[in-house]
């Protein structure tokens, strides 16, 4: 019968180690999916607000029942930019972003430390409830006082050497607190997150770069006589990469106004400095040339090669000859692989001008002959509209789609002031664009 009862009394034990190895492998299991995941997911956006969004969704409740994330943003400063929590949260809690207090590096704090470089911090309840001996300190216990935190863990974004803020994941159930391989865990996350945080600023840091060297070469238009401009440059939206549209006008020597809309391949601060080079390299060609607008745009692509990093690029450049003040206008003009432009009359006709079509720059050796040229009289109140790519090219629908609906919506706004027509057609534009938008309008006086 001992013998018996010491079989049994091993098979229990035998099966609650069997159990307790099965829960560590699901243990184990769940918390490298969720890493996985959080690198994933963080991986697909290079804007800092949405990154600590889809990380706060992805931690609460899976792993803990509020995450706080702290950034560092200057010599001392630290904003609380994220707090997160379950469903049915203080939304108060959640909705409190704001700069922190400053605290030296010996304050006595798991933030203040691990914003200085230190290691991972696990707090029991008793460790929560400690006094605080700064005011980052005390802000930072009263937000774990408020959510009614038992145990917590704060670990570094980054490497010990770039510190970008601090990560807090807050459990609030006595009878679950965090254990050491919860914090190995968190502080893999703290890295990878602070991993993502710094590539999103340097992205943020070029694209402001890339927008403002773009808007800079954006020189105010003319408006000779009666003659009207307007124009509009738009960025990309956020979380996509800067582009190489422009627009430019300008008087040309003889008093022929010249109008230029260009988009140099590629999206990257490269492609924004190559549209630089174009702009001013294209003025100096045209200013004193008196001869077809595609001859012009031949020197170009010659030069292009050999003075500049652009590697190809579209544009249209088109002459308009008469008189601003009485007319009549003739419109001359040459397109490098670039979308043809819409022409508006009075009695609400539109047309796109398709002729003039040619090789994009950079494409390499035509057939020999010059480029194309197109000419056309434009009648008295017309709107020639230039512009770039973006404004008709939506992801998930076609070509043909995007210059229907361009016409559509011109046609519409075609009595309204230029600038208004300008706004409205971004404004219209669908959801979903990912590239910059370049608008040039010209508007002649009604007769």
């Amino acid at each position: 019968m001992a013998v018996l009862l010491t079989d049994a009394a091993g098979d229990r034990s035998a099966r609650r180690e069997r159990a307790a190895y099965t829960r560590a492998l699901e243990d184990l299991t769940e918390r490298l999916t969720l890493v996985a995941e959080i690198t994933d997911v963080l991986g697909q956006t290079l804007e800092t607000d949405e990154a600590l969004a889809r990380l706060g969704r992805l931690l609460v409740p899976r792993l803990a029942d509020w995450a706080a994330v702290d950034l560092r943003v200057g010599s001392g400063q630290v904003h609380r930019v994220a707090a997160t929590g379950p469903e049915g949260r203080d939304a108060a809690q959640e909705d409190w972003r704001e700069r922190l207090p400053e605290a030296g590096e010996a304050a006595r704090s798991p933030l203040v430390q691990v914003l200085h470089g230190g290691d991972p911090v696990l707090q029991r309840e008793a460790d929560v409830a400690a006094p605080t001996a700064s005011a980052l300190a005390a802000v930072h216990s009263g937000f774990l006082r408020a959510v009614g935190a038992t145990s917590t863990i704060t670990v570094p974004l980054g490497s010990r050497r770039r510190v970008t803020g601090a990560l807090t994941l807050v459990r609030t159930d006595p009878a679950y607190p965090f254990d050491t391989d919860d914090l190995k865990v968190v502080g893999d996350i703290g890295r990878r997150v602070g991993l993502v945080i710094d590539n999103a600023r340097r992205f943020g840091r070029q694209r402001a770069v890339a927008e403002a060297m773009q808007r800079n070469l954006l020189a105010p238009l003319p408006q000779p006589g009666r003659l009207r401009l307007a124009a509009r440059y738009q960025p990309a939206p956020a979380g996509s990469q800067v582009g190489g549209d422009w627009y430019d006008a300008f008087e040309l020597k003889n008093g022929t106004i010249a109008l230029v809309i260009g988009d140099v391949v590629g999206h990257d601060l490269t492609a924004a400095a190559g549209m630089a080079q174009l702009h001013g390299i294209l003025r100096s060609l045209a200013w004193d040339h008196t001869g077809p607008p595609g001859a012009v745009v031949d020197r170009l692509d010659d030069a292009m090669p050999a003075i500049t990093t652009v590697p190809m690029a579209t544009l249209v450049l088109a002459l308009l000859d008469g008189s601003p003040h009485t007319g009549p206008w003739t419109l001359r003009w040459t397109s490098a692989g670039h979308p043809p432009p819409l022409l508006l009359d009075q009695d609400g006709q539109a047309r796109y001008l398709e002729a003039g079509q040619g090789l994009l720059l950079g494409a390499g050796p035509g057939t020999g002959g010059s480029r194309p040229n197109a000419a056309l009289s434009l009648p008295p109140g017309s709107t020639l509209l230039l512009y770039t790519d973006g404004l008709i090219e939506i992801p998930g629908s076609d070509l043909d789609t995007g210059l229907a609906r361009l016409r559509h919506h011109a046609v519409a706004l075609a009595h309204e002031p230029l600038d208004t027509l300008c706004d409205q057609l971004l404004a219209r534009m669908p959801p979903g664009s990912t590239d910059d938008v370049a608008i040039l309008a010209l508007r002649l006086p009604a007769l």
